[in-house]
């Protein structure tokens, strides 16, 4: 073999060697190059989704806080006028907290407030309050209210020029008496019913000589059942046509009333019109008091019907008694005494409806000293004898004490079964004696003017109330 063909036979052979091998190098580069750009997909893939988590975290973070911000605080009241236009809460009542099951019950009672466990704003804590204040606010009374008592209980006084408040000739009182269903209630170891009849009793025995008396009651007739309650909505009836007292047909009247119906508080206020008809407002002195435990539940508007009473020629001066009642109970009955410029008074117990029932007494008996001497020789009374400060004043003070105390308990009892932490607790605590504080001072205040106009009469009495708390009466 010549140079030439040994060369070319050489280069060959080294060709099939080298090639196999080039060609494996290549594609090994082309493979890492592929895993390379794979890798490089991927890790740009998960740096994408990285910052579509983060875009979606910041997004909602921003939704939160735009929530959280637009939750609607309401400044709290800053006068008793405005604290006294707050309406009573649904759950204004007493709400134990003393035994586990009385926990978990309050606990499940509110279970609706705002979420509050998780690193609330201030704003969200504000806000918590707002929510758990509403729900058991009290039902205070300020100087309007004050006002009617005065003005009632100076009954007869000549100072006061509205006509229907001067004593006339006669004097007829009627008591309007739900008989409906609810009535059956135990209240203090008897049903409301029971202690209405004592009480309604021992007041018309008190009434002096001369004195007229009427009991209407309503829905004593079916029962509470719906299928009973268009005969119970058609019920009224006057058991005790007003007349002089007589025991024996008074007490037979009262007897024969037991509760089982619905609420016809319209049909009684309209028949008691028809009741007082002939006993017009230029010669007699005529007094309502409406008794009722609830609300109207007949689908009628007792509103109407109060001031076609109020405006009737009987001129009667129309008071409302609740026993016991809730807190929607609560402001249809006191809608129905502002309509007609009458006292609302919400009575818990016997005692209570004792206490309100002795006010007409206590004004008959002044009736009677006026028939007796006469309206020129009667006495101008001093406030002091007839506003009861003492009273008025300790009413309030209970109610802002029972709340206070009602929402620390409240709140510490949601703190124990993780519904706060202790940081929110310890601020809404706060917050909410800061509060009541303002409204204890506010009664004190009030209590010192109230004594400072104990030795003024009527008119001075009404001019200075209405002069500081500008309250129109007219």
């Amino acid at each position: 073999m010549n140079k030439a063909s040994f060369s070319q036979a050489f280069s060959g052979r080294l060709l099939k060697r080298i090639l196999p091998i080039f060609i494996g190098i290549l594609l090994l580069i082309v493979g890492c190059s592929n895993e390379e750009t794979k890798e490089e997909q991927n890790a740009t893939k998960q740096a994408s989704s990285n910052n579509e988590k983060s875009s979606n975290e910041s997004t909602e973070e921003t939704l939160e806080k735009n929530q959280t911000e637009d939750l609607e605080v309401r400044p709290l009241p800053t006068t008793y006028k405005e604290l006294e236009a707050l309406p009573a809460g649904k759950d204004s009542e007493y709400i134990p907290t003393l035994t586990n099951e009385d926990k978990e019950r309050a606990v499940e009672r509110f279970n609706d407030l705002p979420d509050i466990k998780d690193n609330p704003s201030t704003n969200e804590l504000d806000y918590y309050y707002q929510e758990l204040l509403e729900r058991v606010q009290q039902d205070y009374e300020g100087p309007e209210s004050l006002i009617k008592q005065l003005k009632f209980q100076s009954l007869g006084n000549p100072q006061i020029e509205d006509s229907r408040y001067q004593f006339k000739e006669n004097l007829n009182v009627e008591v309007i008496l739900d008989a409906s269903g609810s009535m059956a209630q135990d209240v203090g170891g008897k049903t409301k019913m029971e202690a209405a009849k004592e009480e309604i009793l021992k007041f018309v025995e008190g009434l002096p000589e001369g004195a007229k008396v009427g009991l209407r009651v309503y829905g004593h007739k079916g029962s509470n059942a719906d299928s009973a309650k268009e005969l119970s909505c058609k019920s009224s009836e006057i058991v005790y046509p007003i007349n002089i007292y007589e025991t024996s047909k008074f007490q037979t009247a009262l007897d024969q009333v037991n509760p089982t119906g619905w609420t016809p508080i319209t049909l009684a206020l309209n028949e008691a019109k028809k009741d007082l008809s002939k006993y017009d407002g230029k010669n007699n002195t005529n007094i309502v008091y409406l008794v009722s435990d609830g609300i109207e539940t007949c689908d009628q508007d007792p509103l109407v019907a109060a001031k076609e009473l109020y405006n009737s020629n009987v001129s009667p001066i129309i008071n409302v008694i609740g026993f016991n009642v809730n807190a929607e109970g609560q402001q249809q009955l006191k809608e129905i005494a502002e309509s007609t410029e009458g006292i609302y008074q919400n009575v818990k117990d016997q005692t209570e409806l004792k206490s309100e029932l002795d006010k007409i007494n206590e004004i008959a008996k002044a009736w009677d000293e006026w028939k007796e001497k006469g309206e020129q020789s009667i006495d101008i009374k001093e406030t002091k004898n007839s506003l009861d400060i003492f009273g008025y004043i300790t009413d309030e003070q209970v109610k802002v004490t029972d709340e206070r105390l009602q929402i620390n308990l409240l709140m510490y009892t949601f703190y124990e079964h993780g519904y706060m932490d202790n940081e929110s607790r310890i601020y809404l605590e706060e917050k909410n004696n800061k509060y009541h504080k303002w409204i204890d001072e506010e009664i004190s205040k009030f209590n010192q003017e109230l004594k400072s106009l104990n030795e003024k009469n009527y008119e001075e009495a009404k001019k200075a109330l209405e002069e500081k708390y500008e309250i129109n009466t007219q």
